[in-house]
């Protein structure tokens, strides 16, 4: 790696859409690009990882799916690989195994943080479309340690969600559309860096967290305040991380939310709520046909005791149904997928 201080770490995080986008960057990316770039999406778990020779159809560059141990080079671009973080630890790529983080792994949020913590003002990080807000708080962390933000404009973004969510979180340096992006990324590359890199420990534990460390109660109270909210993953109590940007959650196990991911999964509930509801409706419907045909049979035993749990049915559907109504005056967000 270059020893002086320029700007020649990229980390790109996209979701919903991104493909395309990353597509076209990748195109617009020289050869000769002073820098290293690491590319993070939300892979599923049993993805056959095609990502990589996708981009390296339209790339000049070399790309590859990133390597657990593989020392990091100038010039080529890796690719996270699917059920790992990809963590950027020295001059050194980590797979991570640690908890997954907005319900995903790989998630971008532990890269750009990785990023930050190793490289400080060296790093820029670029946000492109997707749902919900994963890595919005990974880029107040690479701009907290002196990196440059970059962030996809909303309004040409399939998913506006997570360029608005970093918007939100963070001052960002640049803004540009899709078609821009990797023209920008080439002129930054090799720019000079400079500025202050001194990570918190806050963010080196939630590296190390990413990277497989074993968190407990006694870990997790230096950095975050336990909360009335369970995790929707393991069912332990969250904690509301402090400070940065935008609102977070972690557990003991270490599953990291944002506030917006928790009410997501809440919305899951509401669901089951509703769907309960109809299926009590009608069990209720059903038994009552069933005791008017014992009725009508002159079966005046079996007719009372469908009669009997006709009114429980109906009161545990009218229990379910308040509980419906409740959730939709209260105006939960609908639930959305990444």
């Amino acid at each position: 790696m270059p020893s002086a201080m320029t700007k020649d770490i990229i980390a790109i995080g996209g979701s919903a859409g991104s493909g395309a986008v990353l597509k076209t960057m990748i195109r617009d990316l020289p050869a000769d690009l002073p820098a290293s770039v690491f590319v993070s999406t939300h892979i599923p778990a049993n993805s056959p990882g095609f990502l990589p020779e996708l981009l390296a159809a339209r790339s000049s560059m070399p790309v590859i799916q990133a390597v657990d141990g593989q020392p990091i080079e100038s010039g080529k671009i890796y690719v996270a690989a699917p059920d790992r973080h990809m963590l950027l630890m020295g001059e050194t790529i980590r797979l991570g195994a640690g908890p997954r983080e907005n319900m995903v792994r790989p998630s971008i949020d532990p890269m750009f943080r990785s990023a930050a913590m190793s490289f400080g003002p060296r790093v820029v990080g670029v946000v492109l479309t997707g749902m919900l807000n994963d890595g919005a708080a990974g880029l107040h962390s690479i701009k907290s340690c002196g990196g440059t933000a970059v962030v996809q404009h909303p309004i040409d973004a399939e998913a506006d969600q997570m360029p608005l969510a970093a918007l939100e979180a963070v001052d960002v340096d640049h803004v540009v559309s899709s078609a821009d992006i990797g023209k920008l990324l080439a002129e930054i590359a090799g720019t000079e860096a400079s500025g202050d890199h001194s990570p918190s420990e806050n963010l080196r534990l939630e590296v190390e967290i990413a990277a497989g460390k074993r968190l407990g109660s006694a870990e997790l109270l230096k950095i975050a305040d336990p909360s009335p909210i369970t995790c929707p993953d393991c069912h332990g109590v969250l904690s509301e991380m402090r400070g940065g940007r935008p609102l977070r959650f972690r557990c003991q196990v270490g599953h990291a939310y944002t506030a917006e991911a928790v009410a997501a999964q809440i919305n899951e509930v509401d669901e089951a709520i509703r769907v309960a509801m109809r299926v009590m409706e009608e069990r209720v419907t059903l038994v009552e046909r069933m005791a008017r045909d014992a009725r009508e049979t002159g079966r005046t035993a079996v007719a009372e005791l469908y009669e009997a749990r006709a009114v429980e049915y109906r009161k545990y559907a009218e229990t379910l149904r308040d509980a419906a109504v409740n959730s939709l005056r209260f105006g939960a967000p609908r639930r959305q997928e990444i």
